[in-house]
């Protein structure tokens, strides 16, 4: 195998492709020519209905979107899910339960599509991690744990894929106002007043807001382009300038 020529679209797999910031980088790919594949639980544009959490049908969806793209130049792992508990009043299940679908899903989706990357000497991988990464809040243990395995095993397929011509980098966003930032009385957590105190009056915030899912979307379009060919194993933080306060 040889390596997308420059006319052809590149065949892009996304999972979480049906809504939030999935969807926007799913659309964001397509809008620049990529044929675009998601790999989600919910109905969208192009989507092989998949569980992620469950290793069969991971398999199952993976290997059902490279037969429709007829291989794979990038995959962007976005899906996730997130579960309240700290290390008093939570277990294994319930982390259990969100690190399957958000770090052993991307991670084993890297060791199922990479071998067919390497196969053609090109590729792209940019996973979806968070400034949980890196940084802690009460409540919250399974999911920063999840997306620190997260940015460590980018970090270590980047350098086992580096001599064969395949990149991988992590994008992390902070607040983006997906459905996984609304509260119980279906309001967004960054227009509660309790946000605007913590974050915006407070300066912690720079740029005063949550994102939009098309502002994290721009980034995983660079690092997954032809023309990045010198940028693996990197975090690009996309966070309004959270991280660069204390």
């Amino acid at each position: 195998m040889t390596p997308p020529s420059t006319s052809e679209p590149l065949r892009t797999i996304v999972t979480g492709a049906s809504n939030g910031i999935g969807a926007a980088i799913a659309d964001r790919l397509r809008a620049r020519g990529d044929r675009v594949i998601g790999l989600d639980r919910e109905e969208g544009p192009d989507v092989v209905l998949t569980d992620l959490a469950d290793p069969g049908a991971r398999a199952s969806g993976a290997a059902t979107a490279l037969e429709r793209l007829g291989g794979v130049d990038v995959l962007v792992t976005v899906a996730g899910i997130f579960r309240q508990g700290s290390i008093h009043d939570s277990d294994f299940d319930d982390w259990r339960a969100v690190w399957a679908v958000n770090l052993d899903a991307p991670l084993d989706l890297m060791r199922q599509l990479s071998p067919h990357m390497i196969e053609q000497g090109f590729g792209r991988i940019v996973t979806i991690t968070s400034v949980h990464a890196r940084q802690a809040q009460p409540g919250c243990l399974a999911y920063d744990v999840s997306k620190a395995g997260l940015e460590a095993a980018t970090r270590s397929a980047a350098l086992d894929l580096a001599p064969h011509g395949v990149l991988a980098n992590a994008v992390a966003p902070g607040f983006v106002r997906t459905r996984m930032s609304l509260l119980p009385d279906g309001s967004d957590e960054t227009d509660t007043d309790a946000f605007r105190q913590q974050y915006v009056e407070s300066g912690k915030l720079p740029l005063g807001r949550g994102a939009l899912p098309t502002e994290v979307a721009p980034a995983v379009d660079f690092l997954s382009a032809r023309e990045n060919t010198y940028i693996t194993g990197q975090v690009l933080t996309v966070d309004g300038g959270l991280t660069m306060t204390f």
